[in-house]
């Protein structure tokens, strides 16, 4: 199951530095965030710049998702990839059914979502948040701002509920994010939850075939890019 990984913490601590040199570092430490964390900026300059994406109620971002958010308290308004760049896909399996799965994520005392759900039977989507919005998925904050989060119906080591309409509706749905995303399809962009670092999961589990899950992603990536019209060349 998802888990937050946002890591909010304060020390309450007070500084008896004078009030020129805590105005002194604090510029500097503004400097030196801007080369260390651009994208943390970035994040911030949207929030004022009025850059921010109009939402539609209800709106999906995988063609054929049924719209089924998480409590707000289980994600958090962002704008990517304007500030923070979406590299990753991880994969999760959330030791529940499809129902109970949906159920824990709109609890607002459980403190994590993901942006979906794919159901065993028949391989149906649920969007829970907008791609453009941080998940808490990951337990690792720096994985929550960069990736996009599915969980599949089912148990690490039930292999009955990875079923062929399963592993056909999850490949389609990460070609597409993979396509809006520019991400790489590959072992090292799409990714188990037990790999993200500093975190101890065994999901999606042992039973999941990661050569078949790829090549079905890569051949769902190829099919939609030649199903995609391109642009016509125009005269100068």
């Amino acid at each position: 199951m998802s888990e937050d990984g946002e890591g909010r913490q304060g020390t309450g601590r007070r500084s008896d530095l004078p009030r020129r040199a805590l105005l002194v570092g604090g510029t500097a430490g503004v400097v030196g965030l801007g080369f260390v964390n651009r994208d943390r900026l970035n994040a911030w300059w949207w929030r004022y710049s009025g850059s921010h994406v109009r939402r539609e109620e209800g709106e999906v971002d995988h063609p054929g998702a049924e719209w089924v958010p998480a409590h707000r308290a289980n994600y958090r308004r962002a704008n990517r990839p304007r500030d923070f760049t979406i590299d990753r896909v991880v994969i999760h399996m959330p030791e529940a059914t499809y129902d109970v799965t949906l159920r824990v994520f709109q609890d607002p005392s459980h403190g994590a979502a993901t942006h979906y759900v794919v159901r065993s039977a028949d391989g149906h989507v649920a969007q829970l948040a907008r791609e453009l919005d941080v998940a808490y998925h990951a337990g690792h904050r720096g994985f929550n701002e960069r990736s996009v989060g599915i969980e599949h119906e089912g148990w690490a080591d039930r292999p009955e509920y990875l079923t062929d309409e399963m592993y056909a509706a999850s490949a389609r749905l990460v070609a597409g994010i993979c396509a809006r995303h520019g991400i790489p399809v590959d072992r090292e962009h799409i990714v188990g939850h037990n790999e993200v670092p500093e975190v101890v999961r065994t999901c999606p589990g042992p039973h999941w075939d990661w050569d078949r899950y790829l090549t079905m992603v890569a051949e769902a990536a190829a099919e939609e890019a030649a199903e995609t019209p391109t642009e016509a060349p125009t005269d100068t």
